[in-house]
């Protein structure tokens, strides 16, 4: 049975998510961090922001967080304090948007428009450059840099709970088979859960025969 795994390189790509216990991104009427954010883990994500992250992300991301990085910089956003600082700290990380629809130059500042294919790119990416790749929402296209056996690293944050009825962004539809290597655990604020894991991708079932 054949797998694949990402190839060593130069810099290290982290598909990072957010995610519900039944795999939902976000959910309709819901805040933000389904309103669960906590202190340990706010610190975590500032000490995060500190770690030199080259944001990689797909034209709708690049849409709406672009939009609410701008909203809120405005007084009376909305946005609550934690959730307003984390959007305008956004600016100025450096950032790659793949899209065959937006036109350069970018509004948002530090983003680099690449057009072609973000397969292909991504991995020359991973091959020049020293500093680590991270993705920013943008499922499709983690969904595209997991199966191409491009990432070295598949963490997710669980949030406790279930929005079955009011789930949106279903994130592993369409994944192949993949094992998963736990590398960290920790949880935060006694109910977060942060997983972290080396991903394989597999072409069948573990074992090679029929279930």
């Amino acid at each position: 049975m054949g797998e694949t795994t990402a190839d060593a390189s130069s810099a290290d790509l982290m598909v990072d998510l957010i995610i519900s216990l039944d795999g939902y991104a976000s959910a309709e009427g819901w805040p933000g961090w389904w309103g669960l954010e906590g202190p340990e883990y706010l610190a975590w994500l500032a000490q995060e922001g500190e770690t030199g992250y080259t944001f990689l992300l797909g034209a709708n991301t690049y849409r709406l967080m672009s939009r609410m990085s701008e909203e809120a910089q405005a007084q009376g956003s909305g946005f609550s304090e934690d959730e307003g600082a984390t959007l305008t700290g956004l600016p100025a990380v450096p950032k790659v948007v793949f899209s065959s629809t937006l036109q350069a130059p970018l509004t948002w500042p530090n983003s680099e428009l690449v057009t072609g294919d973000a397969v292909q790119a991504v991995a020359e990416m991973k091959q020049t450059r020293t500093g680590p790749l991270s993705t920013l929402g943008s499922l499709s296209l983690c969904r595209s840099l997991l199966t191409a056996g491009l990432v070295d690293r598949f963490r997710v944050v669980v949030f406790p709970v279930i929005t079955g009825r009011t789930g949106r962004e279903r994130i592993y539809d369409g994944y192949p088979d993949v094992k998963l290597d736990m590398v960290e655990s920790r949880t935060f604020d006694g109910r977060l859960q942060l997983l972290e894991y080396a991903p394989t991708v597999l072409s069948g079932p573990p074992g090679g025969g029929p279930a």
